[in-house]
């Protein structure tokens, strides 16, 4: 088995830029209303704040305030600017379908709720720094706090700076998606305390069972992006039923089209709303329980690379390197067969299966069609291929074989060096296959 990784699997629907902000908004808020206490009472002569603590007088406090507030809005509004400029960049070189991996970044966010926080702070104490013909008001401990969290801010501002840096380099974007594949692999192999394990069912046999059975209708078009079968083998157990999914996670469902089956029939009006809560349907792709879509997220990142607009070949090498991990991840993990068992061992929900084959085919496919005039990405494919077809199970060994067939296929349009180069790599694969 594979060593864990640290990796933390995030869902495409966590994506948001305002709910960080607007917690350490509130939050500063609520600091304020702390930090106020000490000088409310300062001010009533109840306690006595040392000379030493304070910042001057309410001149020099307005002045430190407007300062202050001058450059943490300057520098918010740069932060927004960069984000937007990252995003769009992002969108170019790596594809829309990844633009939610910069959204969600909570370093991004942070900084963003950071100085926006701050600037909230800064204009509350700002409000109550005062002085008239009665009183005079100057709150040296929310003055002090004001500093420390402009300072804070800035120091933050420089891991943001460098968080970015390093993020939009196309190895750093590359391995990351790799990455969120392993929790996702291993999240789909997790079973709860009320599943258990039963032997492979006959495919064909329960097909035939789910056509005689009630047919659940999809309530709404979008990708199918999750299935909590521990609560829908609950259901199942509870309703002495078996549920049958047309679809899998990561698969596009029109509205009205058939999603699930029920049988026997006459339990699926108890079903029909577990099917409902328990399934999730949107318009975006979600790795959670999807392998196939990060295979697709670093297949896209190649096939840009190496465009004519771009033509990036190492960054072409660098996601076929990415892919052949990506598969062996899957090889040491393999998907689910899509069959959920209760306690007992009866099957309560089934789904199709994704094969180990279909994932290899997709992660050459398309950058070996847009690499036939790259020799360099091409025997990349091939040395790789050798490398991980020891360690792969037969059927994906034989799509692979397939691959390093159309590899040498497509060299047909090079010069004769590099063909040679090209069959050599050839060679060493046809031997480590066979």
């Amino acid at each position: 088995m594979l060593a864990p990784r640290s990796t933390k699997l995030r869902s495409q629907r966590d994506v948001n830029l305002w709910r960080t902000p607007l917690a350490l908004s509130l939050a500063a808020i609520a600091l304020f209303g702390v930090t106020l206490i000490p000088d409310s009472l300062d001010a009533i002569g109840v306690i006595h704040i040392p000379s030493w603590f304070t910042m001057g007088s309410i001149d020099d406090a307005r002045a430190i305030l407007s300062a202050m507030m001058g450059a943490v809005a300057t520098v918010l509004a740069l932060i927004f600017s960069v984000a937007l400029l990252v995003i769009s960049m992002v969108a170019t070189l790596f594809g829309p379908r990844l633009l939610y991996r910069f959204m969600q970044d909570r370093v991004t966010q942070t900084t963003i709720g950071l100085f926006m926080a701050t600037f909230i702070y800064i204009c509350l104490v700002f409000l109550v720094t005062h002085q008239d013909a009665t009183s005079r008001f100057v709150p040296q401990v929310s003055l002090i706090m004001s500093w420390f969290l402009v300072v804070a801010s800035f120091a933050f501002l420089v891991y943001y700076s460098h968080r970015i840096a390093t993020s939009i380099q196309n190895p750093d974007m590359i391995a990351r998606i790799a990455d969120e594949l392993y929790p996702a692999v291993v999240g789909s192999h997790r079973r709860e305390a009320s599943e258990g394990t039963g032997p492979l069912p006959d495919d064909a046999a329960i097909q035939r069972e789910a056509d005689a059975g009630a047919i659940v209708l999809c309530p709404r078009s979008g990708y199918l992006q999750h299935v909590d079968h521990s609560a829908l083998v609950d259901a199942g157990r509870n309703s002495g039923a078996m549920l049958v999914f047309r679809f899998r996670p990561g698969q596009f469902v029109f509205r009205g089209e058939p999603l699930a089956s029920v049988v026997p029939a006459p339990a699926a009006r108890s079903l029909e709303r577990a099917i409902d809560r328990h399934t999730a349907i949107g318009r975006h792709r979600t790795i959670t329980q999807d392998a196939e879509f990060g295979i697709a997220q670093i297949v896209e990142v190649g096939i840009r690379a190496l465009s004519p607009a771009v033509n990036d070949t190492f960054t072409g090498v660098a996601c076929v390197d990415w892919l052949a991990d990506a598969l062996l991840v899957l090889a040491e993990n393999p998907p689910l067969e899509g069959n959920w068992y209760d306690a007992s061992g009866t099957l309560r929900v089934w789904m199709p299966a994704i094969r180990i084959e279909r994932l290899a085919k997709l992660a050459f496919d398309q950058i070996r069609q847009a690499s036939t005039t790259t020799p360099a990405v091409l025997i990349r494919q091939l040395h790789v291929i050798g490398r991980i077809a020891p360690r792969m199970p037969e059927p994906a060994r034989r799509a692979l074989a397939e691959q390093a067939e159309a590899i040498l296929e497509s060299s047909g349009g090079l010069v004769a060096l590099d063909r040679r180069d090209l069959g050599a790599a050839y060679e060493r694969v046809r031997a480590v296959v066979a």
